[in-house]
């Protein structure tokens, strides 16, 4: 199938409350502007100088949104542009995204990363983390950063039902932190190629998928 196909084929499975963010990392312009020229608008990228080079030579109105681990000394090259930094797992990565999109006069969205996956190499808040965070008034601290939400990725696994409740325990949280601290709250980005059916079904509002769409990374 083609990319174009691919992506009728995603979208036509998705609720409408639910949004495709493509992931373009280590895929070419040329295939990036094949998902553009068939509608899609929203793609993610994991490396800022990748991320950088894609804005400047692809479509202006394309929404971008970093997705990998971030570092702060990396945050000022995208702050300008980037749409949704969906990466957020500590408090001194959000002082420095307040730091530069003050500098840039913008208000950048973001999301708080859950460590929920069984693996060491995850980063993130734990749910207690997150809870603490509002109830403190931490994210009032960054005016120039807005949660959005919440992100998180279920373990890699084939056990399909332990990635059900994990992708279940990160919808609970993200109605919580709604119910409870920020009825803005309005996005909640889980589920990859793997799991995505999975991760709708369970309340994502946004999935992220890359090689579904792609095909193996180059």
């Amino acid at each position: 199938m083609s990319v174009a196909e691919n992506i009728e084929y995603i979208n036509s499975r998705l609720p409408e409350t639910t949004k495709l963010l493509a992931i373009s990392k280590y895929h070419p312009a040329s295939l990036i502007k094949e998902a553009y020229d068939a509608g899609q608008r929203i793609f993610g990228e994991s490396r800022e100088q990748e991320l950088t080079q894609k804005q400047a030579e692809l479509p202006k109105d394309i929404e971008w949104h970093f997705i990998g681990h971030l570092q702060t000394n990396k945050v000022k090259y995208i702050a300008p542009y980037v749409a949704l930094i969906h990466s957020v797992d500590s408090i001194r990565l959000m002082e420095e995204i307040d730091k530069q999109a003050k500098k840039c006069g913008r208000v950048i969205d973001c999301l708080l990363e859950l460590h929920v996956a069984q693996e060491e190499t995850k980063f993130g808040f734990s749910f207690d983390d997150v809870r603490q965070l509002y109830k403190d008034g931490v994210l009032a601290q960054y005016p120039n950063v807005r949660v959005r939400g919440l992100m998180g990725m279920a373990s890699y696994t084939d056990d399909k039902l332990q990635v059900r409740r994990e992708f279940a325990s990160i919808y609970a949280l993200y109605s919580e932190v709604r119910e409870k601290y920020d009825a803005n709250v309005d996005t909640l980005s889980m589920g990859m190629s793997g799991d995505w059916k999975i991760a709708v079904e369970e309340g994502s509002t946004m999935v992220r998928i890359g090689s579904f769409i792609f095909g193996d990374r180059v």
